[in-house]
């Protein structure tokens, strides 16, 4: 795949963060979504939500990026809660493939996400 072009739109809400992704990460914009969620990780953000529902294709920089992210995450002081709702059905199967269903909590909308916190 050719560079992609991914958005990256944040949303305050009470008791999270809604970070809303759109486009292809891909090796030519993980660097940006990484250092987005890191950012948001050191600046104490306790609860995020990752909204993939217009993310078409991830790639394994993605992958690697989200890792490194939750990475990060888990070893805040308290931990931070990443989680991913509205996954398409070719993007999750790659997250699973990977075993990312294992490092993430998945929810099938972003409102649940959200209500989980």
């Amino acid at each position: 795949m050719g560079e992609g072009v991914m958005e990256i739109q944040i949303t305050s809400l009470k008791r999270c963060e809604l970070v809303t992704l759109s486009g292809e990460i891909d090796s030519a914009t993980a660097p940006e979504m990484e250092q987005a969620l890191v950012q948001l990780v050191e600046a104490g953000k306790r609860n995020l939500v990752l909204s993939f529902q217009d993310v078409t294709y991830i790639s394994s920089a993605g992958i690697r990026a989200l890792a490194a992210a939750q990475i990060k995450a888990r070893r805040q002081v308290p931990p931070v809660e990443i989680s991913i709702a509205d996954l398409q059905p070719g993007v999750k199967r790659t997250l699973q493939l990977v075993g990312l269903d294992h490092l993430f909590r998945f929810y099938e909308q972003a409102v649940d996400a959200v209500g989980s916190f």
